[in-house]
């Protein structure tokens, strides 16, 4: 059985295990906000979600992480349909999300309906990273 709900406090090691990237003082803010999602399966937490509000009211994905040994099963499609539902329900009616270049997930975004519309090159030194390129999708 596969769900999808909100994280918590509790989720901290689990979420940490799967993003290295979200400084603690902005998982806190997620979990007051309801910013972020844990997908489970059979009761164990599988997947995350995460977002952020572009221009300060665009629903911008800026993490979709699936554990490697569930990936290609529909899980990430699970938790980017409850996502996008979650941002109707809300009122939202345009959502963003990003990847680089170089990572597999832009086929991914494609399959679920999301356009490019633009990208993002940083090239300052120590922070050179392959192009970021953005997807949208009208809900």
């Amino acid at each position: 059985m596969i769900t999808v709900r909100y994280m918590e406090q509790r989720d901290r090691q689990f979420w940490y295990s799967l993003d290295k990237h979200l400084p603690l003082s902005e998982f806190e803010n997620k979990v007051h906000a309801n910013m972020g999602y844990i997908l489970s399966f059979s009761d164990k937490p599988v997947g995350i979600l995460r977002y952020n509000l572009f221009w300060d009211n665009t629903p911008f994905c800026t993490m979709l992480y699936v554990d490697g040994n569930y990936r290609g099963r529909g899980f990430g499609k699970r938790l980017i349909e409850y996502w996008e539902n979650d941002m109707k329900t809300r009122g939202y009616q345009m959502l963003l999300t990003s990847t680089r270049v170089d990572e597999t997930a832009q086929h991914f975004y494609r399959k679920m309906g999301y356009k490019d519309c633009g990208s993002l090159v940083i090239s300052i030194p120590g922070y050179e990273q392959p192009m970021e390129m953005f997807l949208i999708k009208l809900v």
